[in-house]
């Protein structure tokens, strides 16, 4: 059974292919993850649980929910790891996770997707050139990934440097809670009060009051609520003014037509 969370779309992509070429089921923990739903998922085949990363790591109000929901069935678990090209240390949280989670690490494998963090100047959202080639090397690695798992085989992750640990473990923490928060995130007058922010925001963190999103205190930097406005009308103070806002289902055509079609 493949489970994911996915906040614009590239996760659910990677774990809906994934579960198309094994012929699995496959469950949306965003539902769950919002009712604080932590019972029973049974499954007789082997777990492959699709995640994003968030500054170098497993989400970690995801691993918060891993940790007490009840997987029972078979005993293998495999993590596949969306990023914008860094998978960081998840490939090492996975392992302890899952031994926290009674299951057996079958290893990880990390899927490169288009960058979708547009809250930050440190880096420039990718262009549409750049989010074609990502796209069509991601659909080109997931049957490699999916080999693996449907003989039983090992997900083979790339080494872990120590001084990776050293810059990733302090900083983390940091960033989750000073730096990732939702005070510059704000509507325009475009925004019709639709409430899909509110929706598809994993922690509950929006509501809408007076037609208008508000946004508290808890905030993961999922970009959910930003990159999902239909009407492009959520901006995350300055930073994101101007920016190309991506969302998979924009480019569903890449994969779906050998990106032979304009986006939709």
């Amino acid at each position: 059974m493949v489970l994911f969370f996915s906040a614009t779309g590239n996760t659910e992509f990677v774990a809906r292919r994934c579960a198309d070429l094994l012929g699995d089921e496959c469950v949306d923990l965003l539902p769950k993850i919002k009712a604080g739903d932590f019972s029973e998922i049974h499954s007789e085949k082997p777990f492959i649980i699709c995640t994003p990363i968030y500054v170098c790591e497993i989400p970690r109000f995801l691993r918060r929910f891993l940790k007490k929901i009840s997987l029972t069935g078979n005993r293998n678990a495999y993590f596949i790891f969306t990023s914008g090209g860094y998978s960081g240390i998840a490939e090492a949280q996975a392992g302890p996770l899952c031994h926290r989670m009674k299951l057996r690490y079958m290893g990880g494998s990390n899927i490169v997707m288009p960058q979708n963090y547009i809250a930050t100047k440190l880096y420039e959202m990718p262009s549409e050139d750049q989010i074609r080639g990502t796209l069509k090397s991601a659909v080109e690695k997931i049957p490699h990934t999916v080999e693996t798992i449907r003989t039983g085989g090992k997900l083979k992750h790339r080494h872990i440097f120590l001084i990776e640990f050293l810059a990733i473990i302090p900083v983390a923490p940091f960033w989750s809670k000073f730096v990732m928060t939702a005070k510059r995130f704000y509507a325009k007058d475009s925004c019709v009060g639709c409430g899909k922010c509110s929706s598809v925001c994993p922690l509950n963190n929006i509501s809408i009051s007076n037609g208008k999103p508000v946004w508290g205190k808890s905030c993961t930097h999922c970009m959910a609520c930003i990159e999902n406005c239909p009407k492009d009308s959520i901006e995350y103070g300055k930073i994101s003014e101007g920016k190309l806002r991506y969302n998979f289902r924009k480019y569903r055509s890449i994969v779906e037509n050998g990106g032979t079609t304009e986006k939709k």
